[in-house]
């Protein structure tokens, strides 16, 4: 339950459509529901503006389909799924009104909002390989309300490729890196924006990349200031933490 949706109850106590008792009742069941396989956080969005997001990995198309239905009802206007298979995004679709991005293994049910961060997020990848970990991060960012501009395929084996876009890089508000390999494009944008950079090491790389280690590694060696780390191959994470600094006054 967001703001609004509070807002809302207590409007109508106020104008004596809802008893207090009816009201208390909503709000008392509000903390968490208990499925039995999932224990779902309604209360997120109170607390920190964007309701719970739904890890897909590991989950039945069922149980996945349990937790939409139970989101759904407690007036959620967007569902956001992450590393979604595309089975199980097929039969949800027999269910709920999902769209379904292949590159990135999201699902998404609702709209994307209108933008209403302070700037615009810069999502950047060394390769095309890392395009799929780059489009979570850009789909999530996009579901949490924020201007998102892509720069692919611009890695540091073909520097004049970034350098051509300097422009976007200085009018950035948070810069997301993503890349493989030996993970060197954080620390180059981080050495030329002005605004934080999140940097995503993915498991894109030859046998001594250690399946994205050697690119985490590296990025948490970063000689740039301004460079912060999420795990390997976590665009999710990495889109979420951009749109926190682009909403400093928080989600509404």
């Amino acid at each position: 339950m967001g703001q609004r949706e509070i807002l809302r109850i207590l409007e109508q106590v106020g104008s004596g459509a809802v008893s207090p008792g009816e009201a208390l009742l909503k709000l008392k069941t509000e903390p968490f529901e208990d499925l039995g396989f999932a224990k779902i956080d309604h209360h997120r969005a109170l607390r920190q503006g964007v309701p719970e997001v739904i890890y897909g990995g590991g989950k039945t198309a069922e149980q996945i389909n349990a937790i939409v239905s139970a989101m759904l009802k407690k007036e959620k206007r967007a569902v956001l799924i992450t590393k979604l298979a595309p089975e199980a995004a097929e039969e949800i679709k027999r269910a709920h009104p999902i769209r379904y991005d292949e590159t990135s293994r999201i699902g998404m049910i609702g709209e994307f909002p209108e933008p209403d961060g302070k700037g615009k997020i810069l999502i950047a990848t060394g390769g095309t390989s890392d395009i799929p970990v780059a489009e979570e991060a850009a789909l999530t960012a996009r579901m949490l309300g924020n201007e998102v501009e892509r720069l692919y395929d611009a890695g540091v084996a073909g520097l004049h490729r970034l350098l051509s876009h300097l422009g976007e890089i200085m009018s950035a508000s948070v810069i997301i890196a993503v890349a493989g390999m030996e993970g060197a494009l954080a620390s180059v944008i981080g050495g030329l924006a002005s605004c934080p950079v999140i940097a995503v090491p993915t498991s894109v790389g030859y046998g001594a990349n250690f399946g994205g280690v050697s690119a985490l590694l590296a990025m948490l060696n970063s000689c740039a200031c301004g460079v912060c780390v999420v795990n390997i191959d976590n665009g999710f994470g990495a889109g979420y933490l951009a749109s926190m600094i682009n909403h400093p006054e928080g989600h509404k």
